[in-house]
């Protein structure tokens, strides 16, 4: 006969330990061991059930893509890879008031017009609630399901008879509860189990499930990291709830690339698609400002100009400070280290603030060139070229390497009338060089010293100027 015992796994890597301590051994975190029944030895009857074979097949076949459910949202739809595939999972997390139930209730809104049957299920807040928000998007001829429940017992009956479901929205799963647990709704074993009856049934339905999931206050989904995990597509919508922009982040994406980003604008009608977030992230710029650089960015497969501005401020004593939006700081302490020792400059005097405007965070290492131009422009006070743009990742000598799809960047800086690229030099044997673009003059450096120079020259003349001035 089965024997019963009592594990303690943690909800962070899955590592199971045979009595509770503070620490998982497995992955460092703390208090997240919670303890779950193990079932030991044999089942009914003496011996263990016999299990079924399986089928071993080869890499060579036919497989077809996916089907897809049109949300209607380009944007969105870009950032799912083409789509909501039927019997999948995707989960939505962001900050409290970011606009992730606003932009699902208008994906659901225009899906249910083009003739599919989606459900709104929100546990948050009642269906008044959500009837007044539809209201103020102007979505009330939808013709979609909406409840409010939280009781997944009742949602999964209700689900059961649901054959023509397309789209199920649950707003948010910290809200779902089981009754056969004891632990309170948000806990992690309410909410694994929950996700996990849920995606069961989305698996088995066919129709597409979106989670909506609150996020702590580091910016992580809520919930045990399995939760990642057991879906097929991860979404973090990033952006500042005093700004009218709002960046769509595909993390995850079994369907799709990751790293792919939709960018929307919040207006009063809701969410809003901006079909080109370049000239919208560069409406504002002045190109005559020193401490001001564009890099030609890559998010996802969509490229994306960005304006990435540094300011020098004298160091009040003490430790300089280093503030910086956007960006990773302990690269941008890499490039003033590198900036100090390969090309005499000092930063040991003033602050560093760096921000990238619009509201986009960067990740790829491509920026540095761009940063570095930046604050050498800063630093000198003399303004970059207005119409050029920069990429390129930077060693710690100085070098300045090559990054992955250059021609798209440049591409998308020739369509928004600039006229010049920096960008690294090609001096790999057998490396790719990038396609001429009509109107784009490339400026190819392989060191920072050579950016620097020119900067250097133009301070050197400005002074020259002035003493002659005044004598």
């Amino acid at each position: 006969m089965a024997k019963e015992r009592t594990r303690f796994v943690c909800q962070s890597c899955g590592a199971a330990h045979p009595k509770w301590q503070g620490r998982c051994d497995g992955c460092g975190e703390w208090n997240t061991l919670v303890e779950e029944a193990a079932r030991t030895g044999p089942g009914p009857g003496g011996k263990a059930p016999p299990g079924k074979g399986i089928t071993i097949l080869g890499l060579q076949g036919e497989t077809a893509p996916p089907p897809r459910h049109l949300t209607g949202i380009v944007e969105l739809d870009r950032v799912l890879g083409g789509g909501f595939v039927p019997a999948s999972a995707v989960l939505v997390g962001g900050d409290p008031g970011i606009g992730k139930s606003t932009i699902l209730l208008q994906a659901a809104a225009r899906m249910a017009g083009a003739g599919k049957r989606v459900l709104y299920i929100s546990g948050e807040e009642a269906v008044a609630q959500v009837r007044l928000r539809a209201q103020r998007l102007g979505l009330t001829e939808s013709p979609m399901g909406l409840a409010s429940a939280s009781a997944l017992r009742d949602i999964t009956a209700t689900l059961e008879h649901e054959r023509e479901a397309a789209l199920v929205v649950i707003d948010s799963i910290q809200t779902m509860w089981l009754d056969t647990l004891d632990s309170a709704p948000g806990t992690v074993a309410q909410v694994r189990a929950c996700s996990n009856e849920l995606i069961r049934l989305a698996k088995s339905r066919g129709f597409a499930l979106v989670l909506v999931g609150h996020v702590t206050k580091e910016g992580t989904l809520a919930g045990p990291r399995v939760l990642e995990h057991m879906v097929d597509a991860t979404l973090y919508f990033e952006g500042d709830r005093g700004h009218q922009f709002r960046i769509l982040r595909a993390v995850k994406n079994r369907f799709g690339a990751t790293d792919e980003i939709g960018v929307f604008e919040m207006t009063e009608g809701g969410l809003m698609e901006v079909p080109n977030p370049s000239a919208l992230f560069l409406a504002e710029r002045r190109g005559n400002i020193s401490g001001s650089a564009v890099f030609a960015g890559l998010e996802g497969t969509r490229p994306v100009l960005v304006e990435v501005q540094a300011l020098l401020a004298p160091s009040s004593g003490g430790s300089p400070r280093r503030q910086v939006v956007g960006w990773d700081g302990g690269r941008l302490n890499m490039l003033l280290a590198v900036l100090e020792a390969r090309c005499n400059l000092t930063f040991a005097q003033a602050d560093v603030y760096l921000n990238i405007a619009g509201g986009l965070r960067i990740n790829e290492p491509a920026a540095d060139l761009a940063v570095a131009a930046a604050l050498v422009s800063a630093m000198t006070d003399r303004p970059t070229e207005p119409d050029a743009v920069y990429f390129g990742e930077v060693g710690l000598s100085g070098e300045v390497r090559q990054v992955s799809q250059a021609e798209q960047r440049l591409r998308e800086a020739q369509k928004l009338g600039f006229g010049q690229a920096v960008l690294p030099r090609r001096v790999a044997r057998g490396s790719k060089q990038p396609a001429p673009v009509e109107g784009l003059r490339l400026t190819e450096i392989g060191h920072l010293a050579d950016l620097v120079a020119p900067f250097a020259a133009q301070t050197v003349r400005r002074r020259s100027g002035a003493k002659g001035d005044a004598g």
